[in-house]
């Protein structure tokens, strides 16, 4: 009974600002558009403070956090001697079990990660039940977990405004991602903090604040880890939060038909009320059908890619071909290689999160004595969710705009041609009626996405303000009116904000990285020469 007064408590909270305002504006603007406009000027200031570009020459500038990002990559996969590559056979193997018995030849520590003040974090509950989730489970949860929207109309997004050539190099930074996301996760569980009641809390923020602490760097470990709580919960309201509630209410209107110019708002209410269930209430049902359903809605989704792919063999090779010529020779409207180039890092990275530390407290509580496995199987996450996924909504798209559809780099937030609404065209184009598949896909991988995002950003939250009941509910509070603020924003806003705080992280969690890469080439060489290879 508390928890349903709670619940009404905080609807009305929400709802009695809104509708006060929505009434002052009726008869002039919409109401999703007084938010937008309201909302539009942080956005740009958040992108642009993040994407400070480095200019090269007077044409060609690159933001600092992609060249960070990228060349991280790059040396990780360097130094590590293209472990993404060589150590994928494997990641399979270790992934099927193989190395069990070497792994948990002690007895594990036990851990409640999974449940958190009555809450179930969707990706974390089968990795840390009890510490004895084997690896598989970890990486179908895991997988499952980032397979969502950034498949979908973040993939939609790179092909419609960057053209054909952003798709390789989502699928190059998926392939560098690889490394990071090994790097990033074996910390995460070498670090890994555990209170005096068994319960784990990993991420970043243990591994830059004990982990440099470690190599006398303590002061900066404390600073780092904070600006990294600040902005990992800066990621949960924006790409974990609003981007989902934006294109799940986009989708779901679009298909309705609503145009209110408040429907945005509406079905954001809709939204942050089921969310609220299960975050602030504490119910656990929702929570557990969202995670049979989400991995069934993946697979259905893959293999209505597959279909339409194969569909349309003969066009495969021309598609290719224009991914690998407008790579390096792309479509005008972004301004050459440069921009396709950016354009594909970021919707990759938005996608896989590799390099933003996020996917580390995801893994933190994993079953082992040895963390490298479980950066070894981490390292199949980009593989999957980018360069197997994503590649194939890309492919989708293209074969769909053969005959001219719509003009790369030239669709608009007001045209119809965006983010989910373009993959639901591409797709309803050879699946008649896929788009009410694809709606109720789009809700159930935004509904999971947020629930698994509040996940980390209570976590950083509860980092910088302590666990009690009073950091625990204002953190939601604020959480849940991003929903309605994502629902009702314009997308081009919501995804500067969105893109803006999710590669935010990249700068004090690869700082870490930078500084203890040594470490994790410690925990590697253990491990191999554990189960017996070189």
């Amino acid at each position: 009974m508390k928890a349903i007064i709670r619940n009404i408590a905080l609807t009305v909270l929400l709802i009695t600002p809104f509708l006060s305002h929505a009434q002052d504006t009726a008869g002039k603007k919409g109401l999703d558009k007084r938010i937008d406009e309201a909302f539009k000027p942080v956005a740009d200031w958040f992108e642009k403070v993040v994407f400070f570009r480095v200019q090269f020459t007077p044409e060609i500038g690159v933001p600092f956090v992609v060249i960070l990002l990228s060349l991280g990559a790059l040396f990780f996969t360097l130094y590590f001697s293209f472990v993404n590559i060589r150590r994928f056979p494997l990641a399979i193997r270790v992934t099927r079990g193989k190395y069990d018995h070497i792994e948990l030849s002690e007895e594990p520590v036990k851990s409640e990660l999974n449940i958190t003040e009555g809450d179930i974090a969707r990706t974390i509950r089968d990795e840390s039940h009890h510490g004895e989730v084997n690896h598989f489970q970890a990486l179908a949860t895991a997988v499952s977990g980032t397979v969502g929207l950034g498949n979908i109309a973040g993939v939609a997004i790179a092909v419609g405004l960057g053209g054909p050539g952003a798709t390789f190099w989502m699928i190059v930074a998926g392939l560098l991602g690889m490394t990071s996301k090994f790097v990033e996760c074996t910390l995460g569980v070498k670090y890994r903090d555990i209170d005096e009641n068994g319960v784990v809390y990993g991420g970043p923020m243990y591994y830059l604040s004990r982990g440099l602490a470690q190599v006398n760097l303590k002061g900066l470990g404390k600073v780092l880890a904070a600006l990294f709580a600040v902005l990992c919960i800066g990621g949960s309201f924006g790409g974990g939060n609003a981007f989902q509630a934006n294109q799940a209410a986009k989708q779901i209107n679009n298909m309705l038909g609503f145009q209110s110019g408040s429907e945005g708002f509406i079905t954001g209410l809709i939204l942050a009320f089921l969310v609220g269930i299960v975050i602030i209430g504490g119910i656990k049902r929702i929570a557990r059908v969202t995670e049979k359903i989400v991995p069934f809605m993946a697979l259905l989704y893959i293999a209505a890619s597959l279909f339409i792919i194969f569909s349309h063999f003969s066009l495969i090779d021309d598609a290719i071909a224009q991914i690998i010529r407008g790579a390096f020779t792309p479509q005008a409207g972004l301004g050459g290689v440069v921009g396709v180039l950016i354009m594909g890092f970021r919707r990759a990275v938005f996608s896989n999160e590799a390099g933003a530390g996020s996917a580390a407290i995801a893994h933190s509580a994993v079953r082992t004595k040895y963390p490298a496995s479980e950066g070894i199987v981490a390292l199949l996450e980009p593989f999957i969710d980018t360069v197997v996924i994503c590649t194939m909504t890309a492919l989708v798209i293209v074969i769909y705009n053969m005959d001219g559809v719509f003009t790369y780099g030239q669709i608009s937030d007001t045209s119809t041609d965006y983010g989910v609404a373009l993959t639901s065209q591409a797709y309803n184009a050879v699946i008649p009626h896929f788009s009410y598949v694809l709606t109720v896909a789009v809700v159930l991988f935004a509904f999971s996405t947020m629930i698994s995002w509040s996940y980390y950003g209570l976590q950083s939250w509860k980092y910088l303000f302590g666990r009690s009941r009073t950091a625990d509910l204002s953190y939601k509070i604020l959480f849940l009116a991003f929903v309605i603020i994502g629902s009702s924003a314009s997308i081009n806003s919501v995804l500067a904000f969105s893109d803006a705080m999710i590669l935010a992280m990249v700068f004090p969690n690869m700082i870490g990285l930078f500084i203890l890469f040594p470490k994790v080439k410690e925990e590697l060489q253990r491990y191999l020469k554990a189960i017996g290879i070189k």
